[in-house]
Formats: C-alpha cells, sequence, structure tokens
C-alpha cells in the first residue's frame, strides 16, 4: 500500500507494464553511475578553471557537473579544448557566485564565467548551464515567426516554437535527468563530478563512446526540427571523431540531407559562428570531407558553399591545413584570417583585372575588396572588426612589394602586420610571388637595427638596378576632361580659388635637398624610394 502510495504521489502508474511507465523510460532513460576503475578518464587532463566552478558551485550547496563535449573527450583520452558545467542553480545564483560572470543568450540563458585577462587559454571561459526540463514542444507556446520578427512577443515566453517545430525558447529548469534528455547525441550527454570521479550516464554515452557509435538521443528527425543547426553540429562531431573510427547510426544519419532546408529560418548570425566552429576546430578539411559526403556541401551557409567549392585550390587547402595545425598546437586563430584566405581568389582576381585596364595598385584592389564583400559575405561586412581585419590584411599585400625607405618600419609597426605576412607566407608557398620576398620579410621582422639598415640599403641598390617599368596613363573620366573652347582649342586650367573665392596665390615649387650621408652607411635613396602613404 504505501508503495502504491508513493507511486502515486510521484505520478507513477501502479502497472510495471503501462504505456506511461515505458514512455518515461524510454524519454528519461535510466541513470548509472561509472566509477573511474571503468571509465579510466584521467583527472589530470580536467582544466583547473573547470574544477575551481565545479567546487565553488558544490560548496554553495549545489549540484555541479562538468558536461558534454568534454566529458566525451575525456573518455576517448583527448584533452578537451573546452569545459562546459551544467548545474542545478539558477543563472542569477550562478552568477552571484563569481567576481566576473556574464548571463547570455536569450534562447537558451546560460553563464559565461571569466578567468584571466590575457589573451589566448589565459582568457578562459567556462560556460555553465542550468539543468532543464524536457517540455513537449508540441505543448509550448507557439508564435507565427521567427526570433528576429516575433522578438517582442517571446520577450515574456520560457517555452516557445515557432511554425515549424524550432524551439526559440528553452529556459524552464528541472532535474537533470530531463537535462540530459534534451541533449542531442547520448555521447555529448555525460556528467562527470571531478571530485568524486564518478560518471552520471543516462542514455548509454559510455558504451556508445567505446563502440565509436555517434546516435541522436530520441527520434532524430524531430530533434532536427527542434534546432536545425544540430545538423551541423553532427558534421562537425563526426569530422573531429572520424580519426579515432566514430561512425554515425544510419537512423541519425538518415534525415540529414531532407531536413537541410529547416536552416533557412536559422539566424544568419548563428549560421556563421557555426560555421566558424567547422573550420576552426581543428578539423577543417573533414568537416568539408563529411559535407561531401553526406550531401550537404550546398545550401548550409553562402560563404560555406564558397569554401566546400574552392577547398581544393592551393592556396585555400594550405590555409586550411594551417588552422588546423595550429589549433593543434593549442595557437590562436583569426576568423578575418580564414575567411580572407577563403575570398582571396575573387579579391585577387579584380583586382588584376582593374590593374589591366591601368589602374593605381591601392584604389584598384579596393574596388576588387569591395566587389568581393558584396558578391560573396554581404552580411558579414557589417560585423565591424571582422571585416575591418580583413581588408587589412589584404591592403598590406602589395606594401610588402615596397622594401625602401621608411616604408618596412611603418608596416611593421602595424597591428595586423602578423596576419598580413603570414597571408604573404601563404601566396609565396602556392608560387603567386616569388619565395624571396616571403623570406626576407621573415628575416627583416627578426633583425636588430643595424640588420635592417643594412637589407633595406641592399634592396634599394637592387632596384635601382633593375629597369623601370614605362609610366601609363590612366584614361581620364570624362569630368575630368580637358576645357575647351567653341572652336575645340584646349583652355588653360582654371586658377584655383581659396576659400573666399579670391584666385589662390601660385604653388612655389620645392626643391629637394640632398639627403647627408649616415655616418657609418651610405646615402639616402633618390626620390622614387619615398615612403608610399596608402
Amino acid at each position: 500500500m504505501i508503495k502504491k502510495f508513493i507511486d502515486k504521489l510521484f505520478g507513477k502508474s501502479a502497472s510495471p507494464a503501462s504505456g506511461a511507465t515505458r514512455s518515461k523510460k524510454s524519454v528519461f532513460g535510466e541513470r548509472r553511475e561509472v566509477g573511474p576503475q571503468d571509465h579510466a578518464i584521467n583527472p589530470k587532463l580536467v582544466d583547473e578553471r573547470a574544477m575551481d566552478v565545479v567546487h565553488t558551485l558544490k560548496r554553495a550547496g549545489y549540484e555541479a557537473f562538468i558536461v558534454g563535449g568534454a566529458v566525451r573527450d575525456l573518455l576517448v583520452g583527448l584533452r578537451p579544448k573546452d569545459f562546459d558545467v551544467a548545474t542545478n542553480a539558477t543563472p542569477e545564483q550562478v552568477k552571484s557566485l563569481f567576481r566576473r560572470a556574464f548571463i547570455i543568450g536569450r534562447r537558451f540563458r546560460i553563464v559565461h564565467v571569466i578567468y584571466g585577462r590575457g589573451r589566448g587559454r589565459e582568457h578562459e571561459v567556462i560556460e555553465v548551464s542550468t539543468f532543464r526540463a524536457h517540455l513537449d514542444s508540441s505543448l509550448a507556446e507557439q508564435v507565427g515567426g521567427n526570433e528576429r520578427t516575433s522578438k517582442s512577443e517571446l520577450a515574456g515566453m520560457k517555452h516557445a516554437v515557432d511554425a515549424s517545430g524550432r524551439v526559440l525558447r528553452d529556459n524552464v529548469w528541472g532535474p537533470m535527468e530531463e537535462d540530459a534528455a534534451r541533449r542531442d547525441f547520448t555521447i555529448n550527454a555525460m556528467y562527470y563530478d571531478p571530485e568524486t570521479q564518478i560518471v552520471v550516464d543516462y542514455h548509454h554515452g559510455i558504451r556508445d563512446a567505446k563502440k565509436k557509435i555517434i546516435r541522436m538521443i530520441g527520434d532524430p528527425a524531430t530533434r532536427y526540427r527542434e534546432d536545425p543547426v544540430r545538423i551541423i553540429r553532427a558534421v562537425r562531431f563526426a569530422a573531429k571523431l572520424s580519426d579515432l573510427g566514430f561512425k554515425f547510426e544510419d537512423k541519425t544519419v538518415a534525415p540529414l540531407r531532407e531536413m537541410k532546408g529547416l536552416l533557412a529560418d536559422v539566424p544568419q548570425s548563428r549560421l556563421f559562428d557555426e560555421m566558424l566552429k567547422l573550420l576552426q576546430t581543428g578539423h577543417s578539411l573533414a568537416s568539408i570531407e563529411q559535407l561531401k559526403f553526406l550531401g550537404l556541401n550546398t545550401g548550409i551557409y553562402p560563404l560555406l558553399d564558397v569554401v566546400v567549392d574552392t577547398s581544393e585550390e592551393p592556396f585555400l587547402q594550405l590555409a586550411l591545413l594551417d588552422t588546423d595545425r595550429r589549433v593543434g598546437e593549442g595557437k590562436p586563430v583569426a576568423p578575418s584570417f580564414l575567411l580572407s584566405c577563403v575570398l582571396w581568389a575573387d579579391v585577387r582576381e579584380g583586382w588584376a583585372r582593374r590593374l589591366k585596364r591601368g589602374e593605381h595598385t591601392m584604389p584598384a584592389l579596393q574596388d576588387a575588396i569591395d566587389d568581393a564583400f558584396n558578391a560573396k559575405i554581404g552580411d558579414v561586412s557589417g560585423r565591424g572588426k571582422l571585416g575591418t581585419d580583413m581588408r587589412e590584411i589584404w591592403t598590406m599585400q602589395p606594401r610588402f612589394e615596397k622594401r625602401t625607405g621608411s616604408s618596412p618600419y611603418s608596416l611593421l609597426e602595424q597591428p595586423r602586420f602578423r596576419a598580413g605576412f603570414d597571408f604573404l607566407r601563404l601566396r609565396a608557398q602556392t608560387g603567386e610571388i616569388e619565395p624571396e620576398l616571403a623570406e626576407w620579410w621573415e628575416k627583416f621582422s627578426t633583425a636588430y637595427d643595424d640588420e635592417r639598415h643594412e637589407m633595406i640599403e641592399q634592396a634599394r641598390l637592387e632596384q635601382s638596378k633593375k629597369p623601370q617599368p614605362p609610366r601609363t596613363r590612366v584614361k581620364r573620366a570624362e569630368g575630368d576632361a580637358p576645357r575647351s573652347d567653341d572652336a575645340g582649342h584646349a583652355l588653360a586650367p582654371a586658377p584655383e580659388t581659396g576659400e573666399s573665392g579670391e584666385p589662390a596665390p601660385a604653388k612655389k615649387r620645392r626643391r629637394r635637398r640632398k639627403p647627408a650621408n649616415r655616418e657609418g652607411g651610405s646615402a639616402a635613396g633618390p626620390a622614387s624610394d619615398a615612403p608610399i602613404d596608402f
């Protein structure tokens, strides 16, 4: 009788064979606690900052676990690059426990706990999420538009979907077993307590990790519909784990191609971020191969289509390999550098066409960059610093040709010099420019001042021996043509006038003084060696 009363109190059916009981078990799985003797996780691979977050939350009386991809990587012996923590504390409670913590997101409210003030790994972000309830999306509040068009309507909602079933809000808190059920893949739904070294597993994640299977929790089509970005995440996990022999379960991979169209309703900014994760997590070439293999090589995001289409070109392939190498070595990678490599073919071709028409170097390059942005990168060009950094990398390229006067020093002081030089090095490796130019700048960037002076002088002497190409006249625009009188005779240019309308005084021609020889060195170069202001 007591057991029946307890079952009724917690909403359990009296009959073990009832459909409700079977449904609950199939949705939430069965809790299994696996000790270190079975999972063999090396605790030394756990980031000390993630450990601190877990300790702080547990000291405050909350549950806290390392969760998601970090546990998956630890199980297969990899050192995770990012650590996420899950807890039963609300975002506000988490924020109150840490000096530098920020609540972010609307669709999923999470907390970023910040450690360090430096760059790279010294500036670590631990993402902390609250256990979420497993809710039936068919019972959620429905809005007619999407996240952009229905922003005001969504403001007060905790659980909402659009007409296609995509979850737009998911901020209802619940117990850990429900949180596990709402995660995507079984190998990402495990919880690790670094204090007790226990792994909590509800959906056979450890079994699938050992069998090297990527399997969706629940019905794959429904889960992709809830969040279409899971399609891209599936590709990323397959690419990352392919070297370890992981493969998709048939049911998980079957709906991918036919459900690709759901991505059209995902905000472009979110797709852009997911594209960068595909290309900047150290497995870019493997990700591209997975996209092709799964029939997803077009239609996910316009700029990603360009990457896949041109991935076999030597310059871009070398850039992707270099990015993978840097990630593997723990070095930072900038999205502006990789995207400047992706679009370089378009910029280079447009630049060459304009130079052939006789346009000046820098205006021709700027116009070619504008065309590439408008045609291929559109919305990203408005992302401020990203577009600015890409432009700086490209506009540095002709400046590397100038190795005399003070130009090399001013170029070396540019904040984006290293990115511009790495770009130049890739151009040299693919035969686009002479390797000697990249070698010269590599040496110049690390040389002492006296060595730099000698290098500049040597470059000046070499340049003076080369035949100078004839100057070409650029055809004037119609508005710049010389004036003529009614008889067709050319007229002298109109005198310049000042702000008051009076004729401006004639400009005096300044004589160029012959520079004095530097002590211990030679004379400065001729007028042609003066630095060019770009």
